[in-house]
């Protein structure tokens, strides 16, 4: 979906784990979003699959996927009532997550993401999971609606962590981000050289971040060179 210039494939390094990663994609995203992190999560995950739509209620791999009694299902979403993985013990994780979970992410911008949630009936049924955002996104070059808001593939990259913390993974994350801070860091150098179409290895400036969050859902690129 990127030009061979741009490609990220020689970064990627597939991981198998237990729990399978749904990822439902918002159209918009699916169609528009060249530097969409929920692609790059597919790359790296084995055991993981792409679903695009906005209503998932009569989604037939959706309800398979529910409606499979070996394994449980879980929307990972933020809020104060749902399981945070953050503050709970090994013994509770697994208890909860219990063998071979899914998990459900919403991939699409904040706005996009409640309207797949309302619309969707079966997601709205599904005990929700979260965390604690200790990171700050990486995603410099887009400000994002606010400072605990990170990218899918950051996102589940956290996620994984904290399931090998609770003993329900096993699986090495080291590198996983990889292909997101290679994308990033080609799209800086095509920003501060605009004229240059090759890839160059170190940079003439320094990218400044400012306003890197604001309440307008619209995001655009937010930095600055000093030289």
């Amino acid at each position: 979906m990127r030009p061979s210039s741009s490609c990220i494939c020689k970064h990627t390094n597939p991981i198998y784990t237990k729990t399978r990663f749904i990822i439902l994609m918002h159209p918009k995203e699916y169609k528009k979003e060249r530097n969409g992190t929920g692609h790059m999560t597919k790359l790296q995950l084995k055991n993981s699959e792409i679903i695009v739509g906005i209503d998932f209620t009569n989604n037939a791999r959706v309800n398979e996927i529910l409606n499979n009694k070996r394994s449980n299902s879980f929307l990972l979403y933020p809020g104060k009532e749902n399981f945070n993985l953050s503050v709970r013990k090994s013994s509770e994780v697994i208890s909860f997550m219990g063998d071979n979970p899914n998990i459900f992410i919403l991939d699409g911008t904040w706005p996009c993401a409640r309207k797949m949630l309302k619309l969707s009936k079966n997601l709205q049924n599904l005990k929700r999971v979260s965390f604690d955002n200790k990171l700050t996104s990486k995603f410099i070059i887009k400000q994002q609606p606010a400072p605990l808001c990170l990218s899918t593939i950051e996102s589940v990259y956290t996620v994984l962590n904290l399931l090998k913390a609770g003993d329900v993974e096993q699986c090495e994350t080291e590198g996983f981000l990889l292909p997101f801070e290679k994308m990033i860091e080609y799209q800086v150098k095509c920003i501060l050289n605009p004229n240059n179409n090759t890839s160059r290895s170190t940079l003439n400036g320094e990218i400044i971040p400012k306003n890197r969050y604001k309440k307008n859902p619209q995001r655009s690129i937010i930095f600055e060179q000093k030289t």
